[in-house]
């Protein structure tokens, strides 16, 4: 448990680290995290305002990670709640007036909210003391909801939360809630890009680069544990994947609608100008001014590119887009990129981007059902992807499945 002088000196460091995370969902990992790690608290929630309705998108609970394997994650699925009395979490958000409840099970029948024994009942959790904070923008505005649970003494024996704890988690909400305006604002912007690429192409949604980026930085984490890689190098690659692996197909913009659009296969000579978007949009970041640009600019130009060496663009100049000196195939082509020639960020993305797309309908197909597209990434192992990036993916299974529930399609 920190002391009061390490929980201030916390706060002085974190106004720096948080505002280091770009991503959207990384930054509130790190929130819920350092909120917890505050008030020693075994378990929370961070429900972001969409509208009228708050939506859940974010959980820990270390008693139900405990019951897990080594190695893996909770599963969790999303949802929405309306911002009135009918929750605390909606309740504190209608009112803007945070709530400190010292046993959720106590609770008057006059209070103007109320508990929901749904999950508890679901999870075999036993929740008690929550401490619900209004994370509000620099105009006051309720940006989300920080819900943490179960304040705990030295002996991990579940306690109510201090006054202490509730003004302490009150100033680092206000830090939070900058970062957390800002990353909003970042990721409006990495939305905007797509948005602009989805009217030249309507398969490019908002929904499909959410989940590609989500798997993404899933399969990366992985990887980086595997190779014992800091916690803080994983974080910071992290971050980086998952703004650059929305970017993936960006380049399409440049592309014309009578390609875009045409519902059958293309051509050959449309499909050589469809190639093109990997370059294009590799250009977009040309005269990199940060390790942002660097990622982006990388995934942009190498996510079609094949472990056998197969792919496109391959070994081309990316100011022109012409074959590099001395890399051409005995048809004057640019020679593919093979195996560990390709960046990792390219690699994942190719993993991620192609299991999606197989998941996914299209305007000339329907979506494939989930035993042919596993069988289709295990039989192209070693050919179009990298293997081991393969046997990651079929280790977080269960993870890839929640994120495409969290970020479905419209219907």
């Amino acid at each position: 448990m920190m002391t009061e002088l390490e929980k201030m000196e916390t706060l002085s460091r974190l106004v720096i680290q948080l505002n280091r995370v770009s991503d959207l969902d990384i930054l509130m990992e790190h929130i819920l995290t350092e909120a917890r790690r505050f008030v020693n608290a075994d378990a929370g929630s961070i429900y972001i305002v969409e509208g009228q309705v708050l939506r859940f998108t974010y959980t820990q609970n270390d008693t139900l990670r405990k019951r897990l394997s080594k190695g893996e994650k909770l599963i969790y699925m999303t949802f929405s709640l309306p911002i009135d009395d009918q929750s605390i979490a909606g309740y504190v958000a209608a009112t803007g007036e945070p709530l400190n409840i010292a046993n959720v099970y106590d609770i008057e029948a006059i209070a103007p909210y109320n508990f929901s024994q749904e999950f508890d009942q679901a999870s075999h959790y036993a929740t008690r003391s929550a401490l619900t904070i209004p994370l509000k923008s620099a105009n006051n505005a309720i940006l989300g909801i920080l819900q943490i649970i179960n304040a705990q003494d030295d002996g991990l024996n579940v306690i109510p939360f201090s006054e202490k704890d509730e003004k302490m988690l009150l100033q680092f909400a206000s830090i939070a809630a900058v970062a957390l305006e800002r990353a909003q604002m970042m990721r409006a912007i990495i939305l905007r890009m797509i948005r602009m690429a989805e009217l030249r192409d309507p398969m490019e949604t908002g929904a499909h680069v959410n989940r590609v980026g989500g798997f993404a930085v899933e399969i990366y984490e992985k990887w980086a544990a595997r190779r014992n890689f800091s916690q803080r190098k994983i974080d910071k690659n992290r971050d980086l994947l998952r703004m650059a692996a929305m970017l993936h197909d960006v380049g399409k913009v440049a592309i014309s609608d009578l390609i875009l659009k045409k519902p059958g296969r293309f051509n050959s000579d449309e499909y050589e100008i469809m190639k093109q978007h990997t370059v294009l949009g590799a250009q977009l970041f040309l005269g990199r001014q940060s390790e942002f640009d660097d990622a982006a600019s990388q995934v942009a130009l190498t996510h079609h590119e094949r472990w056998d060496g197969s792919g496109y663009p391959g070994h081309v100049d990316l100011a022109s887009g012409l074959p590099l000196p001395g890399q051409t195939d005995s048809a004057g082509r640019p020679r593919g990129k093979k195996g560990t020639e390709i960046p990792l960020f390219g690699r994942i993305v190719a993993l991620a981007d192609v299991y999606d797309a197989l998941s996914s309908a299209r305007i000339y197909k329907t979506a494939w059902n989930e035993s042919a597209v596993l069988d289709t990434l295990d039989k192209n192992s070693g050919s179009h992807f990298d293997p081991e990036l393969v046997e990651i993916f079929f280790s977080i299974i269960d993870i890839i499945r929640s994120i495409r529930n969290r970020y479905a399609d419209e219907t």
